[in-house]
């Protein structure tokens, strides 16, 4: 195992075949330096000083979309991360996705914000709604109607198959573009 600093991140470098190494170190972290702060982006293995260096990059750029996605798992693996590099790979058909799909919820009362919120709350807590409300610190009924007022508004019902792949492509899309903040 090889541990360094290199620009303000602590690089761990390990065999491939050390599958709990991440968890490992995580486990350690905790011990040493209590929780928050801090998280360990897992680069793919690739073979060679070149795989080394793109191991590194992808654990690097992990940690970067878990910053920009405001996701606070402690143990990020690039690999579960794939679908935003691509996502992000045709910022036109993104950007068209996000403004199609979730335009028509600037038009709600409040603005685009709390449903898009609750979409976001939603589909991390996998389609259920008491989880969801208690996220969002809101009854079970106002999820209802924000969700029952995202599909008036959009067409598409976060409850359905399709239309829920759509729907969440769409908020990871948003997430990623900084929407409705920034102006698409």
């Amino acid at each position: 195992m090889l541990v360094a600093v290199h620009r303000d991140l602590l690089v761990c470098v390990t065999s491939s075949g050390l599958r709990g190494t991440a968890g490992e170190l995580a486990h350690h972290l905790l011990a040493t330096l209590g929780g928050g702060g801090w998280q360990i982006g897992v680069g793919r293995p690739h073979s060679g000083p070149a795989g080394v260096v793109t191991s590194y990059q992808e654990a690097r750029d992990t940690l970067r979309l878990a910053d920009r996605l405001g996701f606070a798992t402690p143990v990020l693996h690039a690999a579960d991360l794939l679908v935003f590099p691509v996502l992000l790979r045709d910022r036109e058909a993104i950007t068209d996705l996000v403004g199609t799909v979730l335009g028509p919820l600037t038009e709600a009362r409040s603005g685009a914000e709390p449903p898009l919120e609750t979409l976001e709350a939603f589909f991390d807590c996998q389609g259920n709604l008491t989880a969801a409300a208690r996220r969002l610190r809101i009854s079970t009924r106002a999820v209802s109607y924000r969700l029952d007022r995202v599909k008036a508004l959009t067409g598409y019902a976060p409850t359905e198959a399709t239309q829920r792949f759509t729907l969440q492509a769409a908020v990871l899309g948003a997430r990623l573009l900084d929407w409705p903040a920034q102006r698409l």
